[in-house]
């Protein structure tokens, strides 16, 4: 196997973890809402709307491999994790109650935003984003050599 074909192939499987971590955060967010019937706040419909298209955009960057993605995706994910922090900081009580986006509706910093009593769905999703980024800003480090 020569150099370039290793590095095609590292760059697939790095672009393939992105996809399959998006993949798994749209999934367990619709099996959230679908399946558990748990109601999502604004700030869960807003990364929503910056997951879901992930996977997609990931998809066809795979085949052939695109490492141009970067340049789609990052700002993408970059931006979800804006909310997600947020709502990080809100869940937490970092962020007071006044600057709560959530005056209908489900709020926040409810109860049903801890999956078995333990771990906050925030948390989950700052997990995804995180990850989804530090992968793409590998990517792009491998590009620019």
């Amino acid at each position: 196997m020569n150099t370039q074909t290793a590095h095609d192939s590292t760059d697939w499987l790095l672009i393939f973890s992105c996809w399959l971590i998006a993949t798994v955060s749209t999934l367990g967010s619709l099996f959230f809402s679908e399946i558990m019937e748990l109601t999502p706040c604004l700030l869960c419909w807003y990364q929503r709307i910056f997951i879901f298209p992930l996977p997609i955009i990931l998809l066809i960057a795979l085949f052939p491999v695109d490492k141009r993605v970067v340049r789609y995706a990052l700002p993408v994910a970059s931006i979800g994790l804006l909310f997600t922090v947020y709502h990080c900081l809100l869940f937490f009580g970092v962020i007071p109650e006044s600057l709560q986006p959530c005056s209908q509706g489900v709020s926040c910093k409810d109860a049903n935003m801890v999956l078995f009593d333990v771990l906050p769905i925030p948390i989950l999703s700052l997990a995804s984003f995180s990850a989804i980024i530090i992968l793409l800003l590998i990517i792009r480090a491998r590009i620019d050599k």
